[in-house]
């Protein structure tokens, strides 16, 4: 699944792959925002940790889980 993370006062986006499910990592950010949290952390399917710090979310994307398609469709 594709995560796109908006920053703010930031013109780039952070976009990444995860396998993990989107049901879980809604409840994660959610948890964090609502305990007042600084930071989020998340972990792509390569190994790489991200840590984006809860002050400066602008949005958070999260993709379809559905893989893509290969080839042409008719």
């Amino acid at each position: 699944m594709e995560i796109r993370i908006g920053i703010a006062n930031t013109g780039r986006e952070l976009t990444f792959e995860t396998s993990e499910p989107a049901a879980e990592l809604k409840k994660s950010v959610a948890a964090a925002l609502d305990s007042g949290a600084t930071h989020v952390s998340f972990t792509d399917s390569k190994g790489n940790s991200y840590i984006v710090p809860t002050t400066g979310l602008a949005f958070i994307e999260f993709g379809t889980e559905e893989s893509r398609r290969v080839g042409f469709v008719a």
